[in-house]
């Protein structure tokens, strides 16, 4: 098996076995599995370029693998002066922003014994899972009383009259019998079942799979059903089963269409792949209500959806800001997310900013009557040192309406992250709502 190692908009040539380099036909087969990605586009390029000589990752990270090849992709999440992280670190932050994102438990203890340099995103994210439900289940299967009909010698649980002068009138010697029966086979379990058998496809770590067949004894008894019809509303999360919470998020993330596809005809495959656009948006997302909490303020993702044209009564061209704060039912800041590198003031005074992301932002400060809105970057080691936050008065140098462009460190733990958004807010907000 054959593995290498990408970041975000990085090239691989085309080459024998050198670790700079994919032999052409394996490069075919990758490019195969990503163009069939819900992530590829119109184009069929959203993950990979597939060029004349070389391999070209996007914006979206993650694992995809054919056969006798595997291409892990990685994001450029980078520190302040830091210019080449080791890859080992860039899997640790892209892990725990997924952990963030998904509700994963994912502790430093967890993190520590993982093996990071020897494995793949994917074989990390099955690790932590696999140990997990190893675990859980050496603590005790989650079992319910399921009702069952049965035809007996002796009488179980109460006799179904119906039943038994249908079926059995000529042969009474068997009884119909309904009863309640202590059961492993209930929609939890289906789902844990379906995450092992899914996984036992896609695991290349002899102890990940070691792991899943032990696991897969253990659920020999629950029905193996398709992903697409599990019940998961049918799962009940209560203070009996409260340790399976998080995996029920592990397991929804492994069973997720949007991120795992399993391909199938002339080239088989697979891909966990991530678009570090919606990830970044999402993080950010979950972190604003724990910098915002006691303030007064709250938190909308994805929400508004105020229309900027009208035709009649007809809306058109519907809006849906990444992050909107509220006071009450006051809008008093739009955030948009952009997981796009700024450059330095000194090579750009614009600092890479799109001017078609700041007619957006414009146009929400318009559509939401909100006089402060900001553009949101991840911070990255070319930069200086400290965050950016530069705030820009919109169509007049006296406007009290404020574009802020600002920069967010997403290295480290997320309680810094989460510090460092409240007092990023706190700054933009200051001169709107006095104290």
């Amino acid at each position: 098996m054959i593995r290498r190692t990408l970041r975000e908009w990085q090239r691989i040539g085309y080459g024998n076995d050198d670790e700079d380099s994919i032999p052409e036909v394996l490069a075919d087969r990758i490019a195969t599995i990503a163009q069939r990605s819900a992530f590829a586009g119109r184009g069929g390029e959203g993950v990979l370029e597939h060029g004349r000589k070389s391999l070209r990752a996007r914006g979206v990270v993650g694992v995809i693998a054919a056969q006798g090849c595997q291409l892990e992709i990685l994001p450029k999440i980078e520190g302040p002066g830091e210019r080449k992280p080791h890859d080992t670190d860039l899997r640790t932050r892209l892990i725990h922003m997924l952990g963030v994102v998904h509700h994963l438990p994912i502790d430093a203890g967890s993190m520590a014994q993982l093996g990071w340099q020897r494995d793949t995103v994917l074989e990390l994210l099955i690790r932590l899972f696999c140990r997990r439900l190893a675990d859980a289940v050496r603590q005790g299967m989650p079992r319910r009383y399921l009702e069952h009909d049965d035809d007996l010698p002796s009488l179980r649980g109460r006799l179904d009259v119906t039943r038994q002068f249908s079926r059995h009138a000529v042969a009474p010697q068997k009884l119909a019998c309904r009863f309640d029966d202590l059961s492993p086979d209930i929609a939890l379990n289906r789902v844990m079942r379906a995450a092992i058998t899914r996984l036992q496809r896609l695991a290349q770590a002899p102890d990940n799979q070691q792991t899943l067949r032990e696991l897969s004894f253990a659920y020999a008894d629950v029905t193996d059903v398709p992903v697409k019809a599990l019940r998961w509303d049918l799962i009940t999360l209560d203070r009996t089963n409260q340790r399976w919470r998080d995996l029920v998020s592990f397991a929804r993330l492994f069973l997720s269409d949007r991120h795992q596809q399993t391909s199938a005809g002339s080239v088989d495959g697979h891909a966990l792949l991530f678009e570090m656009n919606t990830l970044f948006e999402n993080y950010v997302a979950r972190l604003l209500p724990r910098a915002l909490a006691g303030s007064g303020l709250r938190v909308v993702a994805q929400g508004g959806h105020r229309d900027c044209l009208f035709e009649g009564e007809a809306g058109r061209f519907r809006t849906k800001p990444d992050v909107i704060i509220r006071q009450g039912e006051r809008v008093v800041m739009v955030i948009d997310t952009k997981w796009k590198r700024m450059t330095p003031q000194i090579d750009d005074p614009k600092q890479g900013v799109s001017q078609g992301d700041v007619y957006q932002l414009m146009a929400y400060s318009q559509l939401y009557n909100c006089p402060n809105v900001m553009l949101l970057y991840p911070h990255h080691g070319e930069l200086p040192p400290d965050p950016i936050c530069t705030l820009y008065a919109i169509g007049a140098k006296d406007s009290e309406a404020i574009l802020s462009v600002a920069t967010l460190n997403v290295t480290g733990p997320s309680s810094k992250h989460v510090k460092d958004l409240k007092c990023l807010t706190k700054q933009c907000l200051s001169q709107f709502m006095p104290a």
